[in-house]
């Protein structure tokens, strides 16, 4: 199989906002308790802090986390979570049907980001929560001292302000899931109002306001508009939410890439309408802040309802679901222009990159190798390549056999190619790349094998990615072979 991949340095989508590298920490199953936080470990630090798992973190460069959710948000008491750990009360968590202990909260997660050396992205419960709420959290987290909720922080320990610059005006609002659901003109309005109040107390913050919860609502996508028409403009971000399954062909799995790049074009053209319709001149930007391959996975059972805890949704991925994952992230680089956050969801333990034991080890899963890939090499500009390979039908339609994406970081004088070759065939990838000079091989890195091959405590590294032989370059153009069904880094240097 032959495919052509032109580049050129002039045709670029614009710098990659690194934030597009993102992941998630909801309090949900084990993300938190015995995930990232588990006193008494061989490994936990003086505040419990998994320091096996923040290694492991700290090698992915993840620049943003989400947290504390997702659904649990939506009837979460931030309150709860600050202050003497022996004085916070313990609460029934609706959304995952667990028990909240509340030894975890927004003080200890603005310890742990400094310290994992990430940054976070801070939800707020627009659900059974206020917009006055929402206001106090910020005042709490950000505003330097003299007034209560600064004060109490400062009682608290921390007397310098969180300063977190990115708030999600609560999750999912159009899911008849979520605890205290509303119709867009609900949301839009109190999305609305807390966003006033929250920029009031700190007008630096960028905020997310909540797109439709997926594709298959009747909501969707007149959510969006509904609810940009209320919030275009107090807030910078509009979210949106894809997942993921293997349904038993693996055409139709590799090829989500292409729906993904649908999924995202109709948000963007809601937003856009929006943008129209206010005579703005601002474009409104996307976080795609969950994105993940999720199937096959349960929430608690029944005899650990209502406990701490509980393991939810601890799905082991295999290297099928690695390629799926380096085709999505091909599609994120390829919209980097509008999409300027994303969080694959999640980091520990539910739905994860990372798997930990209570009281043991942690390890890698296929996963995390492509997501660490794009975060370490797809940095600086997007170049907007253009790709000639043969077509595949599948059930998103006829896509390109090989999925790809294209990076030049002009400090580092380094252009990255991402190839996911979606073919039970190798293909022979031709690289033009020659309106760069000196082009010169540095590595080509791949992951292949078995596609139900997973690592687990077991067998931790059974799927690692490997170095193969560089093809040379003369004048700029390389041939280089993509395994079949293969996630491929190319890396030159200029």
């Amino acid at each position: 199989m032959q495919a052509r991949l032109t580049i050129d340095k002039d045709f670029t989508l614009g710098k990659i906002d690194e934030r597009i590298y993102g992941s998630f920490i909801e309090h949900l199953g084990r993300a938190v308790y015995t995930g990232i936080f588990e006193p008494g470990h061989d490994t936990a630090d003086e505040q419990g802090f998994r320091r096996d798992i923040m290694d492991l973190i700290r090698r992915l460069n993840i620049p943003i986390i989400r947290y504390p959710g997702g659904n649990f948000v939506s009837g979460y008491r931030w309150t709860d979570g600050i202050g003497p750990r022996e004085s916070r009360p313990k609460r029934l968590d609706y959304a995952w049907a667990s028990l909240e202990p509340n030894q975890f909260g927004i003080d200890e997660f603005a310890d742990w980001c400094k310290k994992a050396g990430t940054t976070a992205m801070v939800a707020v419960n627009l659900g059974t929560g206020t917009p006055q709420q929402a206001a106090d959290m910020v005042e709490y987290c950000n505003f330097a001292g003299g007034t209560y909720w600064s004060d109490l922080r400062i009682q608290n320990g921390h007397k310098d302000p969180h300063n977190f610059r990115v708030w999600c005006l609560g999750n999912e609002m159009d899911g008849p899931w979520q605890t205290g659901a509303k119709t867009a003109d609900e949301y839009g309005r109190a999305a609305n109002e807390a966003a006033k109040m929250m920029k009031w107390v700190d007008p630096t913050i960028e905020l997310v306001a909540c797109g439709s919860s997926g594709m298959d609502l009747p909501t969707y996508p007149e959510w969006d508009r509904k609810v940009l028409q209320h919030t275009y403009d107090n807030v910078d971000f509009i979210s949106m939410h894809r997942y993921y399954g293997y349904n038993g062909s693996v055409e139709d799995y590799l090829a989500s890439y292409a729906d993904l790049d649908a999924f995202l074009a109709a948000g963007i053209a809601a937003a856009d309408y929006v943008k129209a319709y206010k005579r703005s001149k601002k474009v409104m930007k996307i976080s795609l802040d969950e994105w993940n391959a999720w199937y096959g996975t349960h929430g608690p059972k029944p005899e650990e309802a209502w406990t701490v805890a509980p393991p939810i949704h601890e799905q082991t991925y295999n290297v099928m679901d690695a390629l799926c994952v380096g085709g999505l992230l091909t599609t994120i680089l390829n919209r980097s222009d509008r999409v300027r956050m994303g969080c694959i969801a999640q980091l520990v333990n539910c739905l994860a990159i990372l798997m930990t034991e209570p009281g043991k080890g942690a390890y890698a899963q296929t996963t995390y190798y492509p997501f660490l890939h794009a975060s370490l090499y797809g940095r600086g500009e997007a170049l907007r390549a253009m790709l000639k390979a043969p077509k595949m039908e599948t059930r998103h339609g006829a896509v390109d056999s090989v999925a790809s994406a294209v990076t030049f970081d002009e400090e580092k004088g380094e252009l990255t190619v991402f190839a996911l070759n979606l073919a039970d065939e190798a293909a022979q990838l031709t690289v033009n790349a020659r309106s760069f000079e000196n082009l010169s091989p540095i590595e080509h890195i791949v992951l292949d094998g078995e596609l139900f091959a997973c690592n687990t405590f077991d067998t931790p590294e059974a799927v690692l990615p490997r170095s193969v032989a560089t093809a040379a370059c003369e004048k700029g153009v390389a041939t280089v072979t993509l395994p079949a069904r293969s996630w491929n880094v190319l890396r030159y240097t200029i």
